[in-house]
């Protein structure tokens, strides 16, 4: 009977279902070809953006030689490696914070308030920041750049937090608590113990915050004094005023360290796992 029960037993399997592949390869070539055509479009020897009018790295070259473009991308890498590593480190106190202490009341709240960030509008948190600078710059007169990168690290937190929490929730409590038992101080434990395990998930949330300040426009747009634009901000300015396939290369420039940071992140977590692996 038992075995009646299992051979009529339906197994739901999405990829076996009607349309699948159609809708997989649909969403597949929305979400790729317009990546594939503007690197494509990045090597066109014309000044056209639709147009293909030969093979050149003609903009590439425009782009390195560009003053403008050198400045916006060396305040951007500033700015990134900053909010990242702050953003970052916050991210780790609070995911410690809301994981290792225990159910308390008011956790849900804490863990909404992190991600306060990704739960309302970003042009909202925009605004706001704006009107807190805006009070400080009126009471100190400092313009400089620690205003965005300090917009950026709290908008930066939830994206580092959440790799962080998770690699925190699936790590086994035992080896923290045999530490411990062995006389380790909370520091000791969490240097030798926890940091070590939890390695990957800090790549992980930094690469992840490094990515996103980078890629940011709106909260940028609206703390940056004058002369502070980012790479973003410059491209959306040369978009008002003349597009061009400048604009291709830089963006395909931008892809390129994307894909480079999820390459190594992948490399790394994978020898991280491997020797945690060697070391049981």
């Amino acid at each position: 009977m038992a075995d009646t029960n299992k051979k009529h037993r339906i197994v739901f399997d999405v990829r076996r279902q009607p349309g699948f592949s159609s809708v997989a390869i649909g969403c597949f070539i929305l979400l790729y070809l317009p990546i594939i055509l503007l690197v494509i479009y990045s090597f066109n020897a014309g000044n056209s953006l639709s147009v293909w009018q030969g093979f050149s790295l003609k903009w590439y070259a425009v782009a390195w030689e560009n003053e403008a473009v050198q400045a916006a991308t060396f305040r951007s890498l500033i700015i990134a490696a900053c909010a990242s590593a702050v953003s970052t480190a916050a991210a780790v106190m609070a995911a410690l914070a809301t994981t290792r202490a225990g159910p308390f009341k008011g956790d849900a709240l804490v863990v909404a308030m992190i991600n306060q960030p990704l739960m309302i509008p970003e042009v909202v948190t925009a605004v706001a920041v704006l009107l807190f600078f805006a009070m400080i710059k009126a009471a100190i007169g400092y313009t400089g750049l620690w205003y965005l990168i300090i917009a950026h690290s709290a908008f930066c937190i939830p994206f580092a937090y959440m790799p962080i929490r998770a690699r925190l929730q699936g790590m086994d409590l035992s080896l923290e608590q045999a530490g411990a038992d062995l006389y380790g101080t909370p520091g000791r434990v969490f240097r030798y113990v926890t940091l070590p395990l939890l390695w990957p998930g800090i790549l992980a949330g930094s690469m992840l915050a490094f990515v996103i300040s980078l890629d940011n426009v709106v909260t940028t747009e609206f703390v940056k004094s004058a002369g502070q634009d980012t790479l973003p901000t410059y491209m959306l300015g040369q978009i008002r005023r003349a597009t061009t396939p400048e604009l291709n290369a830089i963006s395909t420039a931008l892809l390129a360290i994307s894909v480079v940071l999820v390459i190594a992140f992948y490399f790394l977590s994978t020898k991280s796992t491997i020797k945690q692996g060697e070391d049981k």
